[in-house]
């Protein structure tokens, strides 16, 4: 017998025992979401599960949140669902420079701290959560009444730019003409205003409590 020949049965036995810890692993983790689920249910947190709602659908500094959104009149779920899109509750910084929670770009930090009368801010700041949902709801409350309210455009400003939202109004003829979503022409913009909305739906239905003002 070979020595090839000999280890083969080694092997094959360590691949079952492996296969084997993989299916315990597996189910296990079944059984972990399904008593999320059950918890969920028995406890009023809704479908997801607490635990569940958590992975999915995660929230971070609900007091910001809701301190700004009370400060600024602006929806929390709004907010929060801004944050989940842009950075998932992370802190991070995209290669177009944008940082922190709500991706706060330098130039448009510095429009927020001119117009707001703030005082001039660093590039430090804008990864503390604090300042980052400061400047980040301002910035949508500043939308939101550019576009008298209407949270569609506010959202795909948000994303894109008011040049570029502007243009796409002139050239549906008007605000009125604007089939908001369905006249989006960049992808990027339509996909995550309806991401965004979607979320916020989310974000009202299974944080009622974090998030009411």
């Amino acid at each position: 017998m070979s020595t090839v020949a000999a280890r083969r049965p080694a092997r094959s036995t360590r691949h079952k025992t492996a296969r084997r810890r993989r299916r315990r692993v597996g189910a296990a983790l079944v059984v972990l979401v399904l008593a999320a689920l059950g918890l969920g249910a028995a406890t009023g947190v809704g479908p997801l599960g607490e635990a569940v709602r958590e992975i999915i659908l995660p929230l971070r500094h609900d007091d910001i949140i809701r301190q700004q959104a009370r400060k600024k009149g602006v929806d929390p779920n709004l907010i929060a669902a801004v944050i989940y899109e842009e950075s998932r509750f992370r802190d991070q910084t995209s290669r177009a420079g944008a940082r922190g929670l709500m991706q706060i770009t330098p130039a448009t930090a510095r429009f927020i701290a001119r117009d707001s009368g703030g005082a001039a801010f660093t590039q430090r700041d804008l990864a503390t959560p604090q300042i980052n949902i400061a400047y980040g709801t301002y910035y949508l409350r500043y939308l939101l009444r550019r576009y008298d309210g209407d949270e569609e455009l506010a959202i795909a400003a948000y994303n894109a730019g008011e040049t570029n939202v502007d243009r796409w109004i002139r050239r549906a003829g008007g605000p009125a003409d604007f089939d908001r979503i369905d006249d989006i022409p960049f992808p990027e913009t339509r996909s995550y205003v309806e991401n965004v909305l979607r979320s916020e739906r989310s974000y009202e239905q299974h944080y009622a409590d974090e998030l009411g003002v």
